[in-house]
């Protein structure tokens, strides 16, 4: 944990000791009372949190919250990272897990997952995603990231819908748009990464890759075959390998 991160309610009232923040705060960070620790608010401010005082009878922290001032901008501020949306065909759960990690860590906007041709429909009635179990690795990510933006996730429409949705996204800059593909790709996403563009969408298939609708659905929507190489990756290297491309500096 970079950052430890609290939902805006849970300043207002004790820490238990059983936290797991808790245990990093006294066990990792080895912190007394007075001492003061990186935090924030997810999807909000960052700063200075306090430990007022460790409660050994209601064996509980009591802790403050004091967020950053604005930083003057930079004279010499390096160039933006574009804003990316990510597309994943729907994969196992435990592929999914590591995706939301790894997305969150990269600083993605939204990750949506989808239904392919190729899809095990019953990816999406995973515990993962009805126990809501996917959030905390989006929190742990951007604990790791030192960041409190968490992406938007999807994981219950298709492809389709999706592209529907993000159709108008970024029209006036002329974003990137490109889904990996190992058989139809004709250029190296390394060359297609070098263009200037403040927004971009990657799209990654599913195990099994893309069928044939979908890469008509994926051009139609302006979307570019991209490859990384001939090397076959698992879908959660992919993400990487490509998340870094496209977000280089």
């Amino acid at each position: 944990m970079n950052l430890i991160l609290f939902e805006p309610d849970e300043l207002a009232k004790p820490l238990p000791r059983t936290d797991p923040r808790a245990e990093h705060i006294l066990n990792v960070l080895r912190l007394r009372p007075c001492d003061t620790f990186d935090a924030g608010l997810i999807n909000g401010p960052h700063g200075k949190a306090t430990l007022l005082r460790i409660d050994t009878t209601a064996n509980e922290l009591v802790l403050s919250f004091a967020p950053s001032l604005p930083s003057p901008p930079l004279a010499s501020a390096p160039a933006p990272t574009p804003t990316i949306t990510l597309i994943v065909g729907l994969p196992r759960p435990q592929t999914a897990r590591k995706i939301l990690f790894e997305a969150t860590t990269l600083g993605v906007r939204a990750i949506h997952f989808v239904t392919t041709e190729k899809t095990d429909p019953n990816y999406a009635s995973s515990t993962l995603w009805s126990s809501g179990e996917w959030r905390r690795h989006l929190v742990d990510a951007a604990q790791q990231a030192f960041d409190t933006r968490l992406p938007l996730v999807t994981w219950d429409r298709t492809l389709a819908q999706t592209l529907s949705d993000v159709a108008n996204v970024g029209v006036s800059d002329s974003p990137l748009r490109v889904a990996l593909d190992n058989y139809e790709a004709t250029v190296g996403l390394r060359s297609l990464a070098r263009q200037t563009a403040t927004s971009a969408c990657v799209a990654i298939g599913p195990e099994r890759g893309w069928g044939e609708r979908d890469r008509q659905q994926l051009r139609a929507a302006g979307f570019t075959l991209a490859h990384l190489g001939p090397r076959v990756l698992r879908v959660e290297t992919a993400v990487v390998a490509a998340l870094a491309f496209v977000s280089a500096p």
